[in-house]
């Protein structure tokens, strides 16, 4: 699980706690040596598209990043302010009225009240400023039943200072992934640990786990990190991508921090992203 409980009831920010069992698999380099845009081995796709923020590094080693310009579109959800301390991780999805983050359904299934976005957070600093979220959209199937393959939320943003939030920071691009899209792709992982001040990134290839979940090896992701946007089609010069799942899903993320997990972004994760936008305008 990895979001953090802050406060009021466990059942609202329960997700991966803060202490995993570390275990310490084999995170084969290569990966799967998948790449969907380019056809080679991701070693390959580090040398074709690396670029600043851009699946740079070793694969599947994350990796602390303290500029966040270059992935501003991320953020840490908070509790009450900066002050409250952050619990999970959102991002911004492109949709027409401009006010739209997705996260894990696990991380907001207590509603909004209190909680803040905060885009490019990073050592106490909210260089794209504080954004109250005011309502949320969830799958039926995860609030009765919690069913993991629903475990993704889209929130809708408040305006400040007249101004909506993917105007600042921009956004995602909405994908479909598993039997309804892309089902192996190298994506880049970034999400907030909620004992860090700063985000973690990672790429590898995100691979299918069931015909319901996609799987990804990635270092360190643990409580906090629910939410995290895996996103493909990177551009390096603007850092726009299309985000085709959040760290959730099978054992609201996973049960160790270096293996994360995410539902797959299926017709009805992309109905529930139709209902949020259209309830957002």
């Amino acid at each position: 699980m990895r979001g953090e409980t802050i406060r009021r009831t466990l059942s609202r920010r329960l997700g991966r706690t803060g202490v995993l069992v570390v275990a310490w698999l084999t995170v084969t380099v290569a990966g799967t040596g998948v790449v969907v845009a380019t056809g080679g081995s991701q070693f390959d796709a580090s040398e074709g598209v690396s670029g600043p923020g851009v699946f740079a590094g070793v694969p599947g080693v994350s990796n602390t990043v303290h500029a966040t310009a270059g992935i501003k579109q991320v953020g840490a959800l908070f509790d009450g302010g900066l002050s409250g301390g952050h619990y999970c991780t959102a991002s911004v999805v492109r949709s027409a009225g401009k006010n739209v983050v997705v996260t894990a359904a696990h991380c907001l299934s207590g509603g909004t009240a209190g909680t803040v976005f905060v885009p490019g957070y990073h050592d106490g600093e909210a260089p794209y400023g504080v954004w109250p979220l005011k309502g949320v959209t969830l799958a039926p199937g995860w609030t009765s039943g919690a069913d993991q393959d629903l475990d993704v939320a889209f929130a809708e943003v408040a305006p400040v200072n007249g101004r909506e939030v993917q105007d600042v920071v921009g956004g995602y691009t909405f994908g479909s992934s598993g039997s309804d899209g892309t089902t192996a792709a190298t994506v880049r992982l970034t999400g907030y640990p909620s004992t860090a001040d700063a985000p973690l990134t990672c790429y590898n290839d995100a691979t299918e786990y069931t015909a319901d979940q996609l799987r990804i090896a990635c270092t360190d992701y643990s409580g906090g990190t629910s939410g995290s946007p895996w996103v493909t089609g990177l551009d390096p010069e603007t850092g726009a991508g299309t985000v085709i799942g959040v760290i959730g899903g099978y054992e609201e993320g996973g049960d160790t921090a270096d293996v994360s997990y995410s539902p797959a972004f299926d017709s009805a994760i992309g109905a529930l992203y139709e209902e949020a936008v259209a309830d957002s305008r």
